[in-house]
Formats: structure tokens, C-alpha cells, sequence
């Protein structure tokens, strides 16, 4: 096999794996939101506005696929207040958070992050991971300095 193969590690909810898989890949909506999120930089907010301007689906599919990746915590969604012509107004903003960064490394082009946030992805999952296995080793009585050593071999 010529092909380079990127090695992908997704975490997803245990309860709601399905569903989070079914919002990511069963509309080009979805994926078209976290390419927004990557042109626009993984780790900044994005203003619902500007996404329902940069595509052309109606205004309801995209509020509906933002909803939906909120729900399953691909997203965070917040509101800020700010001045407008004299007035005051809230505005509705998006992030990605730790699953949608992995979403997103997922889909982006390997030189389409940069390299701080590759940095932040690889550390959040990282930490993620070490995380999931200290849990299950002690479910299994398995003791940490079995798995410190594991990582200490891999490291040098």
C-alpha cells in the first residue's frame, strides 16, 4: 500500500455515539459547518450570522444542523451582548469543542489547521485517552505504574 494513511482517533459519547456520527455524516450541512470552523480557525468563535451568510441552504437547515451538533456536544453555543447602531443586541456564537476539534481534524486537510492547533488537538486527546485508560485499568486492577511504564517506553 503506497498511500499514506493519517492516524485518526475519534472519542466519542458512549450513549450517544450513533446519533453523533448520523449529525456529522448524513448531511453536507454538517460538514460544511466544521469546514467554516477550519477556514475560520479551530479554536475561534464563529457567529451564527456569519455562517447562515457564508452558505446557501435556508436559514432553518443550518439553525436546525446547529442545533443538532449542539445537543451532541460537537459544539458550545453562547451569546454576547454588543452595540450596534446606538443599540444594544445579543449576539449568538459557536466553538468547537473537544470532540468537534477531533470532528474537524477529521475532515480538514492535513495542512489546514496549524501547527498550535494540531498542539491543542493532540494534547486534548492525549489527555483524553490517558484519562479513559487510568479508568479502565483500575475497573480491571491493573496498577498505574504498569501504564506509566508502557508510556515512558514509548516516549524515548
Amino acid at each position: 500500500m503506497g498511500e499514506k494513511l493519517y492516524p485518526y482517533v475519534i472519542f466519542l459519547p458512549t450513549k450517544k455515539k450513533q446519533s453523533v456520527l448520523r449529525a456529522i455524516f448524513r448531511s453536507k450541512v454538517s460538514i460544511d459547518i466544521l469546514q467554516y470552523f477550519i477556514d475560520k480557525g479551530i479554536s475561534r468563535k464563529v457567529y451564527q450570522k456569519g455562517l447562515i451568510d457564508a452558505f446557501s441552504y435556508s436559514n432553518k437547515t443550518t439553525i436546525e444542523r446547529l442545533k443538532d451538533l449542539t445537543d451532541l456536544g460537537i459544539l458550545k453555543e453562547d451569546m454576547e451582548k454588543t452595540e450596534s447602531a446606538g443599540r444594544t443586541v445579543w449576539v449568538k456564537h459557536f466553538v468547537l469543542t473537544d470532540l468537534g476539534k477531533w470532528f474537524a481534524l477529521l475532515i480538514a486537510e492535513e495542512d489546514a489547521l496549524s501547527r498550535d492547533e494540531k498542539i491543542e488537538i493532540i494534547r486534548s486527546a492525549l489527555k483524553s485517552y490517558a484519562k479513559g485508560l487510568r479508568e479502565l485499568s483500575e475497573k480491571l486492577g491493573v496498577k498505574k505504574e504498569f501504564l506509566e511504564e508502557i508510556f515512558q517506553e514509548e516516549m524515548t
